[in-house]
């Protein structure tokens, strides 16, 4: 939710990580979020929590990553 939240914003995600326990907005703004990206029209239950599964374990990927750190890639993948 705090990726899709700050996406939407237009906020450098290279410059972000996601604080575990952290907590931000609403369950609806959560469901409104999840709903607006997931890519399907009407999605079940199913569905959503398969989206969000799936796009937790990209993004915890994506944080552990040293290639995906700016700190060490500078700016040699800047957008990617």
């Amino acid at each position: 939710f705090q990726y899709l939240k700050r996406f939407d914003q237009g906020c450098n995600l290279d410059a972000f990580s996601y604080e575990e326990h952290s907590v931000e907005g609403s369950p609806a703004e959560c469901l409104q979020q999840l709903l607006l990206h997931c890519g399907i029209t009407d999605p079940s239950w199913a569905e959503l929590r398969n989206f969000t599964w799936f796009l937790n374990v990209q993004l915890r990927d994506c944080e552990a990553s040293v290639f995906c750190n700016p700190d060490f890639v500078q700016d040699t993948l800047k957008g990617f």
